[in-house]
Protein backbone atom coordinates (compact mmCIF):
# COMPACT_ATOMS: atom_id res chain seq x y z
CA UNK A 1 0.00 0.00 0.00
CA UNK A 2 0.89 3.89 -0.52
CA UNK A 3 1.08 3.56 3.44
CA UNK A 4 3.71 0.91 3.65
CA UNK A 5 6.11 1.91 1.16
CA UNK A 6 5.53 5.65 2.69
CA UNK A 7 7.00 4.23 6.06
CA UNK A 8 9.53 2.74 4.43
CA UNK A 9 10.69 5.65 2.83
CA UNK A 10 10.46 7.77 6.22
CA UNK A 11 12.14 5.39 8.08
CA UNK A 12 15.11 5.06 5.36
CA UNK A 13 14.99 9.28 5.61
CA UNK A 14 15.65 9.31 9.03
CA UNK A 15 18.00 7.01 9.34
CA UNK A 16 20.25 9.24 6.40
CA UNK A 17 19.07 12.46 8.21
CA UNK A 18 20.49 10.76 11.98
CA UNK A 19 17.01 13.02 12.82
CA UNK A 20 13.26 12.19 13.13
CA UNK A 21 12.61 15.14 10.42
CA UNK A 22 11.41 15.00 7.29
CA UNK A 23 9.10 16.85 4.16
CA UNK A 24 6.86 15.86 2.16
CA UNK A 25 8.76 16.43 -0.60
CA UNK A 26 11.70 13.99 0.70
CA UNK A 27 8.87 11.77 1.11
CA UNK A 28 8.11 12.06 -2.54
CA UNK A 29 11.63 12.23 -3.92
CA UNK A 30 12.42 8.85 -1.97
CA UNK A 31 9.24 7.07 -3.01
CA UNK A 32 10.02 7.86 -6.56
CA UNK A 33 13.74 6.64 -6.35
CA UNK A 34 12.35 3.56 -5.04
CA UNK A 35 10.15 3.59 -8.24
CA UNK A 36 6.98 3.58 -6.84
CA UNK A 37 3.61 3.79 -8.65
CA UNK A 38 2.01 6.52 -6.70
CA UNK A 39 1.53 9.97 -7.64
CA UNK A 40 3.44 12.94 -5.88
CA UNK A 41 -0.23 14.27 -5.38
CA UNK A 42 -1.07 11.15 -3.33
CA UNK A 43 1.86 11.10 -1.54
CA UNK A 44 1.41 14.66 -0.77
CA UNK A 45 -1.89 13.99 0.56
CA UNK A 46 -0.89 11.38 2.35
CA UNK A 47 2.06 13.00 4.69
CA UNK A 48 0.14 16.15 5.39
CA UNK A 49 -3.77 14.68 5.79
CA UNK A 50 -4.30 10.85 5.81
CA UNK A 51 -1.23 9.89 7.63
CA UNK A 52 -0.63 12.88 10.04
CA UNK A 53 -2.66 13.18 13.86
CA UNK A 54 -2.57 16.37 14.34
CA UNK A 55 -4.00 17.39 10.66
CA UNK A 56 -7.91 18.05 10.33
CA UNK A 57 -10.26 15.00 9.70
CA UNK A 58 -10.70 14.92 5.56
CA UNK A 59 -10.36 10.72 5.41
CA UNK A 60 -12.06 7.98 6.63
CA UNK A 61 -9.08 6.26 6.51
CA UNK A 62 -7.09 8.44 8.92
CA UNK A 63 -3.85 6.97 10.41
CA UNK A 64 -1.73 8.58 13.14
CA UNK A 65 1.91 7.92 11.91
CA UNK A 66 2.80 11.18 11.52
CA UNK A 67 3.31 14.37 13.42
CA UNK A 68 3.53 18.07 12.13
CA UNK A 69 6.29 19.74 14.29
CA UNK A 70 6.43 23.27 12.13
CA UNK A 71 5.54 24.27 8.66
CA UNK A 72 6.42 21.71 6.26
CA UNK A 73 7.88 19.54 8.67
CA UNK A 74 6.96 16.02 10.10
CA UNK A 75 8.04 13.44 12.34
CA UNK A 76 7.17 9.70 12.81
CA UNK A 77 5.16 9.51 16.04
CA UNK A 78 6.45 7.56 19.06
CA UNK A 79 9.87 7.69 17.83
CA UNK A 80 13.12 10.50 18.66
Amino acid sequence: TCRDEMLEAVEHIIRRKGKNEFSAEEVIDEMKRRGTQYKSSTIQTHVTSKMCANAPVHHADKTDDFLRIGRGLYKLRDRD
